[in-house]
């Protein structure tokens, strides 16, 4: 199981330059303690993620100051630039980290948010998977061809990558065929945990549709992102998150109280369905949906999330917490993904043929 952190914070008590230092320290250490990759998001004009309008800017300043550390886009919201502006700018982040890049892609979803291209909104998921193909074509180093006003020009971007293919995913929220376009072109698969049939489901299709498409169906990476928080025990877990992974709650929910609604057509929810949404959410979230408790209880959780076919953890560390707190957390968490995988790496030795073999001539 691959292990890495996803950083997509609400705006609260910190400033932005705290929480940039924060996130630079965290990286350090993830790159030191050998985790996977490091995830951030795209959003804008809105205080729910509010603080990570570019990611593209942010990981290239990720990228050199650290070594090893995979660099991922948790989303690019493609419909917001020119397919040139991604190819260019990731590109240039691909070199700052010596081909650390990896990217996921997503259509977007509030209105506020195509002031870039409004008239990309309504047709965001078939923009969306257009771009994803130019993009990939660019990074391939093809010519492509674009109205440049007078005339058609073909295009090759500088500079190159430094990655032959960068890796892509799709992020999917509830929309299967989402899976199926991911296992069709090949890419990854990010998801969230909302419910446990759902992730089932949607792993099948994914697989599935690799499988369909000729391709091998176990060689795709599904990626979970899953809030986590590790303490020494399960009661000061949750007594630390309470607060904090309320008030997270409660902002993601107001872009949907938001008077322009979260797509244009969907109701507004009033403030006695919030609450009671709320209060349901946040239990089960910590007891069914989240690695939040000590070392045994999230190492159930990880043995679970393989099980149903979950290749890394993209532990969604930062949501509230003071901190200091989460650096403590992300040593736990270091602590707990080094357990699982040497767990692993001996149950595999132990029942591997050549390990057998030597057993029996050493005895």
């Amino acid at each position: 199981m691959k292990f890495s952190c996803f950083f997509f914070s609400a705006n609260d008590s910190y400033s932005n330059n705290e929480r940039y230092k924060f996130i630079l320290e965290a990286a350090r250490f993830l790159d030191e303690s050998e985790f996977e990759a490091i995830w951030t998001p795209e959003r804008h004009f809105q205080e729910f993620g509010g603080c990570f309008p570019s990611p593209a800017v942010l990981s290239a300043g990720i990228a050199t100051t650290t070594r090893n550390l995979k660099i991922r886009a948790g989303s690019v919201v493609v419909p917001h630039y020119h397919p040139v502006q991604i190819a260019e700018q990731w590109a240039l982040v691909d070199q700052l980290s010596n081909g650390r890049v990896g990217l996921c892609y997503a259509s977007g979803w509030h209105k506020r948010d195509f002031v870039f291209y409004p008239d990309n909104y309504e047709s965001r998921k078939e923009v969306m998977y257009s771009g994803i193909d130019t993009v990939q074509r660019l990074f391939n180093r093809e010519l492509v061809s674009f109205n440049g006003g007078a005339e058609q020009i073909e295009v090759k971007t500088f500079p190159e990558p430094v990655q032959q293919s960068i890796p892509g995913w799709l992020v999917m929220s509830s929309d299967f065929s989402v899976c199926k376009q991911a296992g069709r072109r090949g890419m990854n698969l990010l998801l969230m945990l909302n419910d446990w049939q759902q992730l089932t489901s949607a792993i099948q299709v994914y697989r599935q549709s690799r499988a369909e498409a000729g391709l091998d169906p176990e060689q795709g990476v599904v990626t979970i992102a899953i809030h986590t928080y590790i303490a020494e025990d399960n009661e000061k877990a949750e007594e630390v998150v309470q607060q904090p992974l309320k008030q997270y709650l409660q902002t993601f929910l107001k872009a949907r109280t938001d008077d322009k609604g979260l797509s244009g057509d969907q109701p507004p929810i009033t403030a006695e369905e919030q609450e009671m949404i709320l209060s349901s959410a946040l239990q089960d979230l910590i007891d069914n949906r989240a690695m939040i408790g000590n070392q045994a209880k999230c190492l159930t959780m990880v043995e679970r999330l393989k099980d149903v076919g979950v290749n890394e953890i993209a532990c969604l560390v930062d949501f509230g917490v003071n901190f200091s707190t989460v650096m403590a957390s992300l040593k736990r968490l270091a602590a707990l993904k080094d357990k699982f995988n040497e767990t692993e790496e001996k149950v595999s030795e132990e029942s591997s043929p050549d390990a057998s073999f030597h057993w029996y001539f050493n005895r």
